[in-house]
């Protein structure tokens, strides 16, 4: 570990201190004698004292030397502790990492990607927290969060945004649901008409469901109503109601079958997000390219797109643009 311009100069003091000569204090140090008595006087002119009596045939320390070197000392310990501690966070052996999501990536993507992240970077302290995606936002900007999983539809140009795979709302139901085995596309007017399950309309999710039936001129036929999307997908497993939710919830839970509608729901495109200019941390940059790792040749392959990263902003790809309806700021924030 390469020492600091402090730790260095602090070093020769304690290097003549402890070989009471010039010479073998020189060749612990593996610097030139002239060079070291010169660093010395150096640093006796800049604190206005003498710390050495070189007057003797050995080296001794004034009164004012033993009282500085003492300090000295515990300083030297304390810098190379904290020197040693930047190296660990640097190459990741310690650290802290907080991670915003909102909940539907709960449900398929954050596990396995921190607990591959894990695996990698034990000594990372990963913070996870689970809120609304105007909550995820606000969260990167006040530099509350270091990284977030969202989507390109950002409304802050202070937050940038790494594409990872492409999002779309589909119809999803249990095994025993009519509908498990149709292979034809469900129309509005077939969908209007099939006991929903939806997520309330605290979630982003829900009004794109809801600006889908008015864009088609109908309303869903709702039975019920849930703020958890592990609740749904239990309920729409073991009964005969459905549900609308991402696609990408089927790389988890493939228990439920999958239907394709016509019209389809727009696509929206997954994002890693970041504050522009927050603090570029080591942590959150190893997960960063952990995330894409696992996109291009790990388990997250079946969910890929291309993609470019935040260290490499123009990539080989052209980020997709989907066409999505407006968000407004209220009542719509997961």
């Amino acid at each position: 570990m390469q020492r600091t311009p402090l730790l260095r100069n602090i070093s020769y003091l304690l290097a003549v201190d402890e070989h009471r000569n010039f010479t073998r204090a020189a060749d612990a140090l593996s610097v030139s004698q002239s060079a070291l008595s010169q660093k010395v006087r150096q640093l006796e002119e800049e604190l206005g004292a003498q710390l050495f009596d070189r007057s003797g045939r050995v080296v001794r320390l004034t009164d004012f030397g033993t009282v500085y070197l003492e300090y000295a000392h515990r300083a030297y310990n304390d810098l190379l502790t904290a020197q040693r501690a930047m190296h660990d966070v640097h190459d990741l052996s310690r650290g802290q990492l907080r991670i915003a999501f909102t909940p539907t990536f709960t449900e398929y993507l954050v596990a396995p990607v921190v607990a591959h992240f894990h695996e990698q970077y034990p000594g990372v302290i990963v913070e996870m927290t689970e809120m609304s995606l105007d909550a995820v936002e606000s969260a990167l900007i006040a530099d509350k969060v270091d990284l977030a999983f969202g989507f390109t539809d950002i409304r802050s140009d202070e937050i940038e945004a790494a594409p990872l795979f492409p999002e779309q709302l589909t119809l999803a139901v249990g095994r025993t649901h009519a509908l498990a085995k149709q292979r034809s596309p469900v129309t509005p007017k077939q969908l209007s008409k099939i006991p929903l399950a939806l997520l309330t309309r605290s979630f982003v999710s829900r009004f794109y469901v809801d600006s889908y039936f008015a864009s088609c001129g109908m309303e869903p036929t709702v039975v019920l109503q849930a703020n958890s999307i592990s609740a749904v997908l239990k309920i729409v497993s073991h009964g005969k109601i459905a549900t609308i939710l991402p696609n990408t919830i089927e790389f988890e839970h493939r228990d439920l079958q999958y239907v394709s509608l016509n019209p389809p729901f727009p696509m929206r495109t997954t994002a890693l997000l970041r504050s522009r200019r927050a603090y570029r941390s080591a942590p959150a940059t190893a997960f960063s390219a952990a995330v894409l790792g696992l996109l291009t040749s790990g388990c997250l392959i079946p969910l890929r797109m291309p993609t470019k990263s935040f260290d490499n902003p123009a990539g080989n790809a052209t980020q997709h643009q989907f066409e999505l309806p407006s968000r407004n700021t209220s009542g719509t924030a997961r």
